[in-house]
């Protein structure tokens, strides 16, 4: 009972089991030496895709495949990236099918499953993929190969390949509008308003030769002409509706400002200037032009103005190569420049429908995806059915651009007759991912193919006929060939060249009435799909011509390379080697020297006897002052000293006070603008030199006292400080204190030294019971304050107010020693 539920499990482990065949053990030693050849060798590829061509090819030179596991499946999408065909490994039906035949042929022979499986863990060295984005070509090494190029976008897409021929100016003389129709990104809103100008001055250009044509179908006559002249009567029975002549005077107005914009010789018109015609003007404009051009109404008294529209057709024809191709109904071609296949491609003649339609996608209109180009309404017709051609060509290096083009190309038809009537897809594209959803018109000439398709060389003889022969080697390879090397020439900067990378691509073309070929898009990965009995004898071979020029030329440069002509090779730029030598400049910020403040001469400062006296003499009169002015007395104390030295020092400053009031006057007058000169020195700048009162030296003359004894202190020039009084600047000017005046100038020395503990305040002095006075110090030396107080004052020296403001001085040493370091700022202290 245990082992009953059991037994179904290991049915469906026996049936998940794959069989493996017997092999043969001759086979068996066969294949292991195969695979440790392509091993060594470093011959190992892998192939994603429908490309059984390829794998023959490969297996046939030695390598040995490495089969990927089988890809999910996935829905259809947008290929933002590059333009692929349906027929190369999308999920379409037919393709599935034919994946499933490749597969099953290549399983026939089951050594190459066996191969494959001794290779799974070594490097692939050869890819060949249906999307770019399959492989990360940056994360390959140098030996590894892979046929897609990274960025190919920038020219495999609708939208790459409109904005990058425009700029072949920069690379070649030619002129993209000689051989690819203009085109504009409607996303963009200057390309935009670009395309609306466009359409507008085609319907004019139209218009005039609508009038030439009609004219001269008139005037010549011929079957085609009776019958229409006979139509012209029946619609005139039935009241055709008429166009005024102002139209064509509208016209011929647009081409003429149209020509003087090529020439510049609108360079006088300002902004400011209204345009020739109003909004309201075109939109009127264009209604009649589809009168006339769509529904076949009459303009009255056109016959006069022939040879004026014929004139002008003229002019433009000189500077606008695609005028023959332009036609009469100004047929546009809009693309989703996100989507392959034809998927999404509509054909429009109105310019309201082509914005509306475009407007209706948010999403492509912010992605600049919608893409509009001119449609050729005369190209050239085989048995009045249109028909464009494929026409490979192989990259095999990027510098130097090196391009191979091949031999053989074949023509795509439609399955209905050309007409401008009808808009209808099935007559204007010719994908075969699109008209083999159709069946071919009975109206259409029975000599096209019942499959769509004709070889080169089918046309050619289609040509012979006609007697134009010649000019298939004379102008359509050529016009090929440079349409092609032009527009990889423009994308050369933006694709990612690897030297062991290559690509194939399809290119579409139509040709003209002249057979000049009309380059329409480039795909990045060409069908190979044998749909028709063309493609079934041109896709294998172009398949190993590609092998022959990627791998056998690769070893050996004579090699055969089949179909393949090398048309273009850009002469190699090259690029300086990377020799280790760092060229990076780098700069530092130069600081100018502080230039050494200038030294004068040192003199020693005046005996401290002489400055206590001085203050002594000065405080009776800011007694005799303060009492007159309702201020409180100011008492200036100083320390006692005895002998005969202050008696003798006294006379002498009396007699000196008395023999000179003048001087004192002018000494009080020097002591205000001193005074003041100390409240401005807060705002100097560290660079600018300090000025040095000399009014000790001055009072030291005029006491007689000799500054030159030794033992005098040495006080250095560039020691400044100020004490500012907390009064306004009004009360300083209205009471001027001869004290701080005549003693602004002496060496720092506190005041608290002369005061008593017990002192009142004053209004009309500082006070330093406040903030500490501040200093401007730029330079010290050491000991030059403590030293003169020690020496000429041994009392003050152990006073406690003395102790604090030397330490105060110690602290400004050690800022300014910093400063000087690396500051150069205003420091305050």
């Amino acid at each position: 009972m245990q082992h009953m539920p059991l037994a179904p499990m290991e049915g469906r482990l026996r049936r998940s089991v794959p069989s493996l065949p017997a092999i043969n053990p001759d086979r068996l030693r066969t294949a292991k030496a195969l695979v440790e050849k392509a091993v060594k060798l470093r011959k190992v590829f892998s192939v994603q895709g429908p490309y059984p061509v390829i794998r023959a090819a490969l297996w046939a030179r030695g390598w040995v495949e490495r089969r990927s596991p089988l890809p999910v499946q996935r829905v259809p999408h947008c290929h933002g990236d590059e333009e692929e065909d349906g027929d190369d490994g999308d999920v379409s039906a037919d393709v599935a099918e034919k994946v499933d035949e490749g597969e099953k042929e290549e399983n026939l022979d089951d050594m190459y499953d066996f191969m494959s499986r001794l290779v799974r863990n070594e490097t692939t060295y050869f890819y060949w993929t249906t999307r770019r984005d399959s492989i990360d070509c940056r994360s390959l090494r140098k030996d590894q190969m892979t046929n897609h190029y990274a960025n190919a976008g920038t020219f495999t897409t609708k939208v790459g390949l409109c904005v990058n021929l425009r700029n072949l100016q920069w690379f070649d003389t030619a002129d993209p509008d000689t051989f690819f129709p203009r085109c504009y990104r409607l996303g963009a809103e200057d390309e935009k308003h670009a395309f609306i100008e466009d359409f507008r001055r085609t319907a004019c250009t139209s218009l005039l030769q609508y009038v030439v044509e009609t004219s001269r179908q008139r005037r010549d006559g011929g079957e085609e002409q009776k019958a229409e002249d006979n139509v012209c009567v029946e619609w005139e029975h039935m009241e055709r509706p008429f166009v005024g002549p102002g139209m064509i005077d509208r016209a011929l107005h647009v081409c003429q400002e149209f020509l003087n914009i090529l020439e510049h010789s609108d360079i006088d018109v300002t902004v400011e200037t209204p345009p020739s015609l109003t909004e309201q003007q075109w939109e009127q404009f264009l209604q009649d032009y589809y009168l006339v051009v769509h529904e076949g109404a009459l303009i009255k008294g056109s016959s006069a103005f022939v040879e004026r529209c014929q004139e002008m057709l003229t002019r433009v024809q000189e500077v606008c190569p695609q005028l023959d191709t332009d036609g009469l109904h100004n047929i546009w071609i809009i693309k989703p420049g996100a989507k392959s296949r034809g998927r999404g491609i509509m054909c429009m003649n109105r310019l309201d429908e082509i914005l509306t339609l475009v407007n209706s996608d948010p999403a492509l209109i912010k992605d600049s995806k919608w893409v509009v180009q001119k449609y050729l309404e005369r190209p050239l017709l085989v048995l009045g059915t249109k028909f464009d051609l494929r026409q490979w060509f192989l990259v095999t290096d990027w510098n130097p651009l090196t391009i191979w083009f091949y031999r053989e190309c074949y023509l795509r038809f439609s399955t209905q007759p050309y007409s401008t009537k009808t808009l209808d897809s099935s007559v204007h594209l010719c994908n075969n991912s699109i008209q083999k959803h159709f069946q071919p018109s009975h109206d259409r000439h029975p000599g096209v193919p019942e499959d769509n398709m004709w070889s080169c060389s089918e046309f050619r003889a289609f040509l012979r006929g006609q007697g134009r022969g010649a000019e298939w080697g004379a102008v359509v390879v050529p016009g090929m060939q440079q349409a092609v090397i032009h527009a990889l020439q423009t994308a050369q900067d933006l694709v990612e060249g690897r030297k062991a990378s290559f690509g194939l691509y399809g290119a579409d073309f139509m040709l003209g009435r002249d057979l000049r070929p009309w380059l329409l898009e480039i795909n990045a990965s060409p069908t190979m799909a044998c749909s028709t009995a063309v493609t079934a004898r041109l896709c294998p071979a172009v398949q190993l011509d590609t092998l022959r020029v990627v791998l056998d030329r690769r070893s050996d440069p004579s090699a055969y390379t089949g179909g393949f002509q090398l048309i273009y090779k850009q002469a190699a730029v090259e690029v300086p080697q990377y020799v280790g030598v760092n060229l990076l400049v780098e700069g530092a910020l130069i600081r100018h020297s502080r230039p050494a403040p200038h030294r004068h001469p040192v003199i020693p400062d005046p005996p401290l006897s002489t400055q206590l006296l001085s203050v002594q003499s000065s405080s009776e009169g800011v007694e005799r002052t303060d009492k007159s002015s309702s201020h409180k007395p100011y008492a200036a104390s100083a320390c006692r000293h005895s002998g005969k030295e202050n008696q003798s020092v006294g006379e002498k400053k009396r007699q000196l006070l008395s023999a000179s009031p003048k001087r004192e006057r002018e000494g009080r007058r020097t002591g205000q603008k001193t005074s003041s000169g100390h409240r401005s020195c807060r705002s100097l700048a560290p660079e600018q030199p300090l000025v040095v009162h000399t009014e000790p030296q001055r009072k030291a003359r005029r006491l007689g006292l000799s500054l030159s004894g030794s033992g005098a202190p040495l006080v250095s020039r560039t020691l400044s400080f100020s004490l500012s009084p907390p009064y306004s600047m009004s009360d300083s000017k209205s009471q001027p204190n001869p004290v701080l005046g005549s003693q602004s100038s002496r060496p720092y020395l506190p005041r608290t030294a002369f005061e008593p503990q017990h002192r009142a305040l004053n209004r009309g002095l500082p006070s330093l019971h406040g903030p500490l006075p501040a200093l401007e110090i730029f330079s010290l030396r050491p000991n030059i304050v403590a030293g003169a107080v020690a020496s000429r004052c041994p009392a003050l020296s152990s006073h406690p107010s003395l102790h604090r403001h030397q330490f105060i001085l110690n602290s400004h040493r050690q800022t300014m020693a910093r400063y000087k370091g690396g500051g150069t700022g205003e420091h305050k202290h």
